[in-house]
């Protein structure tokens, strides 16, 4: 009789237990599915969750620019010809954010993002070559006339992608991306101001 009593205390606590187990992952399942959350959300924690991104590239532009450089003297000219491949890329600093850009009101983040910039622009050195190199008779080999051809053309083609709309598209790209982040951390609405 005791042994059957101490059975059915067994199997009751055994019942109760896995009652709870259940119900407890039900409960955080049902919680998860119709708008609980398991973060908390302030203006702090999200500029925390957010400038690991650091700089948020969202365009990258592949350009061809063909740049001649020449350098006269009365004595004979020096000539370059290149044939420059370049990267540009452009994106939102998500380091300059600061907690009076990001405003929180239940499950809407509001953000003042900074504005779009050119992150890196570069010569590809593998696809850029010089096509021609002259010297005059009279004039010795000058080396910082490709270097100087370089520069520009890194310089004329991120003026080439400013104009070609890079920031503008950095801009809309990065705004759906974070729009995206913050959706799948649990908030409904995403506003940009």
């Amino acid at each position: 009789m005791r042994q059957l009593r101490n059975f059915l205390w067994t199997l009751t606590a055994v019942v109760v237990l896995v009652m709870a187990v259940y119900l407890t992952f039900t409960a955080a399942r049902w919680l998860n599915n119709h708008g609980g959350t398991r973060h908390f959300w302030n203006t702090t924690s999200v500029i925390r969750a957010v400038q690991p991104l650091a700089d948020l590239v969202t365009v990258k532009y592949v350009m061809d620019k063909v740049v001649v450089l020449e350098d006269v003297k009365w004595y004979g000219e020096s000539r370059v010809l290149l044939l420059a491949h370049g990267v540009v890329k452009a994106g939102i600093d998500l380091k300059r954010l600061a907690p009076g850009d990001v405003a929180i009101n239940g499950k809407t983040v509001c953000l003042r993002l900074p504005p779009p910039q050119i992150m890196d622009a570069y010569l590809d050195d593998k696809e850029s070559q010089v096509i021609d190199r002259s010297t005059g008779l009279l004039r010795a080999f000058d080396k910082d006339l490709e270097q100087t051809a370089r520069q520009n053309a890194v310089d004329d083609i991120g003026r080439a992608a400013r104009k070609s709309g890079i920031l503008d598209e950095a801009e809309k790209r990065g705004r759906t991306e974070l729009e995206n982040f913050f959706k799948r951390a649990g908030f409904e609405r995403v506003e940009f101001r």
